[in-house]
């Protein structure tokens, strides 16, 4: 889908600085709220069968009950949408499921800084720093849990029979261990099988 140009046109005419398309307010922000609200709407209609505010067509009996708010998180910030809800709760929004609060990709990016090292305070003022999204330790918590039975599968994964090449390193450091600083090695061991070369 092409966005026609006198759009784009009429969508930056007020563009002086960064902050006017990717800040707190800006339009970027204000597109994601705007398109997700109204997808929602479709897809509930989808769901009841019949237009808002159309003459009775309602056979079901089920109806229109309203919206909720919903705080959803992501590469933007923090984000305040407003979700419809009909009469008997089986209306569920496919764009944005209910018990979700966060935006594809961004449990990536908590994984992401975890396997680079970060501790769960490191990644929680990281993503506050970058995006402007505030997640408590336990979110941050659960989300590494999630993954941590994978990384221990991969871990413990059975090793090829053959390997070409390999490279083994060690580097020392320095660690504390009952109670006095003693100088050990930590050893690293890279592996190329045939199916890299």
């Amino acid at each position: 889908m092409t966005i026609p140009k006198d759009l784009l046109d009429a969508l930056m005419k007020d563009y002086k600085n960064p902050e006017d398309l990717i800040g707190e307010t800006g339009l970027l922000k204000q597109l994601t709220k705007q398109l997700l609200e109204r997808a929602m709407q479709a897809e509930v209609t989808d769901h009841l069968g019949y237009e808002k505010n159309a003459p009775s067509n309602n056979t079901s009996g089920n109806a229109r009950n309203g919206s909720y708010q919903k705080k959803v998180k992501g590469d933007f910030g923090n984000l305040d949408i407003i979700v419809p809800r009909d009469r008997d709760s089986s209306f569920e929004p496919a764009i944005r499921p209910k018990g979700q609060s966060r935006f594809t990709g961004f449990d990536d990016k908590i994984i992401a800084l975890y396997a680079r090292g970060m501790t769960t305070r490191d990644i929680q003022a990281h993503l506050e720093e970058m995006y402007s999204v505030e997640v408590s330790p336990t979110l941050v918590s659960q989300v590494t849990k999630a993954v941590q039975e994978e990384i221990i599968l991969w871990q413990n994964r059975p090793l090829d029979e053959v390997w070409p090449i390999v490279y083994l390193d060690a580097l020392r450091v320095k660690v504390r261990q009952e109670g006095r600083v003693i100088n050990k090695a930590v050893y690293l061991a890279v592996g190329v099988n045939l199916d890299s070369l």
